[in-house]
């Protein structure tokens, strides 16, 4: 029965330690396809001349994941009722808050970018997409520094948590 327990013990803390290390590992992903999403977005508005809701449904099927059901939800909200862009942008933010690996600082660089969107012509719209672009720049770069810092030290302290959790109990 101890051995049992021993290993339960193991194999949560171990899950828990490769959980985090999973959302360290995502983040830097999920920044790439995000800036994928919004160059693609630059492209649209500059050279599709095509309404938002659309161009989020087609920026949609071209990404994966957490990104792509952010830009699916705001299309969709955009569709169904006659509210605002910043009103679904903002709705759909708090979706993908809790849905991806983002930090609150990407979070709010993309709720000052919704601020913007579709209140200016092309030109000034596409600056506010370079200066969103430049900043998750940055946040992309801490999210590689932190994923090779900290995805391996997640993962050994899952492991060797549930050792000391072990050795302390038994």
């Amino acid at each position: 029965m101890n051995w049992l327990g021993a290993v339960l013990i193991l194999v949560s803390t171990t899950w828990i330690g490769f959980e985090l290390a999973k959302k360290v590992r995502e983040r830097p992903k999920q920044l790439r396809q995000l800036k994928v999403g919004l160059q693609s977005l630059e492209a649209e508005i500059m050279y599709g001349l095509i309404p938002l809701d659309e161009a989020f449904l087609h920026l949609s099927s071209q990404l994966k994941g957490p990104v792509a059901r952010f830009f699916l939800e705001v299309s969709n909200r955009l569709d169904e009722s006659a509210s605002s862009v910043l009103e679904a942008w903002e709705e759909s933010l708090a979706g993908l808050s809790d849905a991806s690996a983002f930090k609150k600082e990407e979070i709010e660089i993309l709720r000052q970018f919704g601020a913007t969107l579709g209140r200016h012509d092309r030109e000034n719209q596409q600056r506010q997409i370079k200066l969103t672009l430049s900043h998750l720049e940055r946040e992309l770069a801490e999210a590689n520094e932190a994923q090779v810092k900290y995805e391996r030290m997640y993962k050994s302290l899952g492991i060797l948590t549930g050792l000391l959790l072990i050795i302390l109990l038994f």
